[in-house]
């Protein structure tokens, strides 16, 4: 169990405030009085009320000096209840444990604005090792499509804008899926999503053709794609009203570090001409984790409380608002996102190894706007945010697809991690802006409409690439579809930071008992 140890000299009011329980990150409560010996030495214990740990004991002792001072020791055991990504936040908690006890509530910058139960941090964990999968899942077919067309003997941009377009219709089934989800649960629909999108992308490694394997992956990411929307669905469901995005945030993070694995085996492709199958197999590795997050993860508390059933009337004007800015955002984020690996192998002479380094060091640093943002767009609203980092995410990357040299790399970077800032600051409205009983049937249509941008986007790319001579001007005429979406962010989107989902929509009734904690 990790310490946090924490000695110091203190004049009695400084040894005062350490023998007061704290509030901070976490709510301490008093085993018994402050205990004075005969020599003068004070002691005190105090456990956990509330706060992200599942076991949690400081123990404070304060040895009066010959100089009227007091050696002060304080040493807290915690337990985070953070399953598979807990030791990340160890030395953060292990800091702010070693500092002297407050009451002022304030949460450490790494930390969620609001403080986090044991419930909530232990789902947010499971959702995060869950979006590893969905982050693998949803980037693998964009790494390998340019070695695959080559094994299958077909060049050209538009052979691969096509496979990757045809592949998004697969978001049908995943809106039957999530519209299942409103019916019987989250957790069921998402852990199925979690399994078959491993066991279907595994097929893609027996593909004999380009056209079979757009088959298979096709399958593949309609169940992908289910679980991605499910995800982010239960961490709005579940997370305090202060610290939704910052849920997103990380979640977006594990998804990159999933995209991220994936980019990490490419050099496996310059093996020999069939190698890239390889990356497909990698999913079955999952299947265990699967497991492990269905002992973990319960049904969403807000789904399990009572709330009205209701329909799509009366929310049209929402839906029409985040379907057309998921379809506009399209036009553009799937083919600059997708495309990538063909312009740096064939226009920029990149190979397997090149590629993946370059993706790496270029996009690691976005973790620093999600992050940010995540924290922003709780703290200060979604909508400046989001706007900020559509201008500036779009524009770097426009800049980097017509860049030579080390630009390439500088506009890579700067467009990860402005572009980044995006992901909580919009990506959290889809589920706060719906109820209950609608959150995943809206969320799908979201999603297909984003998917009918993304096909789009994907055959124009494809098309004006060809004409043009490159996907730098080809991405330059696409970017008026971002540029629409920052104008209705900042004229149309509603504000709902601070918020509770039952505020936003006055149709779902609050829970009608205290949720309980995570076994």
């Amino acid at each position: 169990m990790p310490r946090a140890t924490a000695r110091s000299t203190a004049d009695r009011a400084q040894v005062d405030a350490w023998l007061t329980a704290r509030d901070d990150i976490v709510v301490e409560v008093g085993q018994g009085q402050v205990a004075t010996s005969p020599d003068g030495v004070r002691t005190a214990s105090f456990g956990a009320e509330a706060g992200p740990v599942r076991a949690y004991r400081r123990e404070v002792t304060a040895t009066p000096r010959p100089d009227g001072r007091f050696e002060v020791t304080s040493e807290a055991r915690f337990e985070l209840a953070v399953p598979y990504f807990g030791f990340l936040f160890v030395p953060g908690v292990r800091r702010a444990l070693r500092q002297v006890p407050t009451q002022d509530r304030h949460q450490p910058w790494w930390a969620p604005p609001d403080r986090l139960d044991e419930r909530a941090a232990g789902i947010l964990g499971v959702l995060a090792a869950a979006s590893l999968v969905a982050g693998y899942l949803g980037t693998v077919l964009t790494q390998t499509i340019t070695y695959a067309v080559d094994d299958f003997g077909i060049g050209g941009d538009r052979a691969q804008g096509t496979a990757l377009a045809t592949v998004r219709i697969g978001i049908a089934v995943a809106l039957v899926l999530v519209a299942i989800a409103d019916r019987k649960g989250r957790r069921l629909v998402l852990l199925v999503a979690a399994a078959g999108g491993c066991l279907l992308a595994a097929t893609g490694a027996l593909a004999p053709s380009l056209g079979w394997l757009t088959a298979s992956q096709t399958a593949a990411r309609a169940f992908s794609t289910a679980l991605a929307l499910l995800i982010a669905i239960v961490a709005a469901e579940e997370m305090p009203r202060g610290s939704r995005a910052y849920a997103v945030s990380v979640l977006g993070m594990a998804a990159a570090l999933g995209a991220g694995t994936c980019v990490l085996f490419l050099p496996v492709a310059d093996l020999g001409d069939r190698a890239w199958r390889i990356l497909y197999l990698l999913p079955l590795l999952a299947l265990p984790l699967i497991r492990g997050i269905a002992r973990r993860l319960p049904e969403s508390r807000r789904f399990g409380a009572p709330h009205a059933n209701v329909g799509l009337a009366g929310h049209g004007g929402r839906l029409a608002l985040l379907a057309a800015s998921a379809f506009l955002l399209s036009l553009f984020t799937a083919p600059a996102s997708q495309f990538q690996n063909e312009y740096l192998r064939d226009e920029r002479g990149f190979s397997a190894a090149g590629i993946a380094a370059f993706t790496i060091l270029t996009n690691t640093p976005g973790g620093i706007g999600i992050v940010i943002g995540g924290r922003l767009a709780d703290v200060r609203g979604r909508r400046i945010v989001g706007a900020v980092g559509l201008i500036g995410g779009v524009g770097a990357t426009v800049l980097m697809y017509l860049s030579e040299g080390p630009g390439i790399y500088v506009w890579s970077v700067v467009g990860a991690i402005v572009g980044a800032a995006t992901v909580p600051a919009l990506g959290v409205y889809g589920p706060e802006l719906f109820p209950t009983s609608l959150r995943g049937r809206a969320n799908g249509v979201i999603g297909l409409c984003g998917v009918l941008g993304a096909s789009a986007g994907l055959l124009a790319a494809g098309t004006l690439s060809d004409r043009f001579g490159g996907l730098g001007p080809a991405l330059s005429v696409l970017a008026v579809g971002p540029a629409v979406v920052v104008a209705l962010v900042l004229v149309a989107y509603p504000e709902t930071a601070h918020r509770e989902l039952e505020d936003i929509n006055p149709e779902d009734e609050l829970p009608a008992t205290p949720a309980l904690p995570l076994t």
